[in-house]
């Protein structure tokens, strides 16, 4: 409840905290697994929110867990980790959002490394085809069904334009613009992102409903609407396609697959014992 709170009350100063705080869950998992070595903050510069491929993490979704964090720490000092509390702000913002709720697990202790150079392909890439999808997510014990429903998140929030330009400048030696992208749709996007376009200008992951948590990623998917070659690869590959036409006609498959494959998520690389620790500021190792 205290998390809940603090999550819904960030919420409420900007909408960024629900996009933010879900990516900031997945990139923690991905990296060392669940265990908020994410959060720590190096002097050098050298912890795992300062690689390359971290930096454009929001801070809101820092902050949520940060200050969810001292919350708990007034009513009960030293015993939930900051990996069990970003778990928990990762489901109550996909229910703020208008997403299903679940039951999280907990128990997890929070990690005793954070390195840059461990961020580095373990992270999936925009650019990917499926194959390579699936590779990186079955090093997590996740399943092409978990990824595609995990790939659901980009229901919500927004990315850069440099993570998707060559679609519309560069694509490919017969074709400038990505082909499996929706013509209208790329005419929209090129309006919004000119070739020397500031870089900080962001677009929305889901062009219809970017700040509700539905199927509609699946339904835009299935017009050509997804935005990075990640995304719309998951329909144009015949492997994955009958998955995405499921979820796209059937919100609750999808609801059912997101929870379980969230759950799934937060089992990844859980420490326990005195594989990990419990930290009192989320930033800092204990004994820094």
């Amino acid at each position: 409840m205290i998390v809940k709170q603090v999550v819904s009350t960030k919420f409420s100063q900007t909408f960024v905290t629900i996009p933010a705080t879900l990516r900031l869950f997945f990139h923690d998992c991905f990296v060392e697994g669940c265990d908020a070595s994410v959060m720590i903050a190096s002097p050098n510069g050298d912890a795992e929110k300062d690689a390359q491929d971290n930096l454009s993490l929001a801070g809101d979704g820092f902050d949520t867990v940060i200050k969810a964090k001292q919350a708990v720490e007034v009513q009960c000092p030293g015993i939930v980790s900051c990996a069990d509390i970003l778990a928990l702000a990762a489901r109550d913002v996909v229910v703020l959002a208008g997403g299903p709720s679940w039951e999280v697990e907990l128990g997890r202790r929070d990690g005793l490394v954070s390195q840059a150079s461990k961020v580095a392909g373990n992270l999936p890439d925009p650019e990917f085809n499926l194959v390579q999808l699936n590779t990186i997510f079955a090093k997590n014990n996740l399943t092409q069904f978990d990824m595609i429903a995990l790939s659901g998140a980009h229901t919500l929030g927004f990315s850069h334009c440099n993570r998707f330009s060559n679609r519309l400048y560069s694509f490919s030696s017969s074709s400038v613009v990505d082909p499996s992208l929706d013509p209208n749709y790329a005419q929209q996007l090129m309006q919004a992102c000119p070739q020397n376009v500031d870089p900080s200008i962001a677009i929305n992951m889901d062009p219809e409903t970017p700040r509700t948590f539905d199927n509609l990623y699946y339904q835009n998917l299935v017009s050509g609407k997804g935005l990075f070659t990640s995304d719309e690869v998951l329909f144009s590959d015949p492997a994955s396609q009958p998955t995405v036409s499921d979820f796209a006609s059937n919100p609750g498959n999808f609801n059912g697959a997101f929870i379980t494959s969230m759950r799934k998520l937060g089992r990844v690389g859980v420490k326990t014992g005195n594989e990990g620790e419990i930290r009192m500021d989320c930033t800092k190792f204990k004994d820094a």
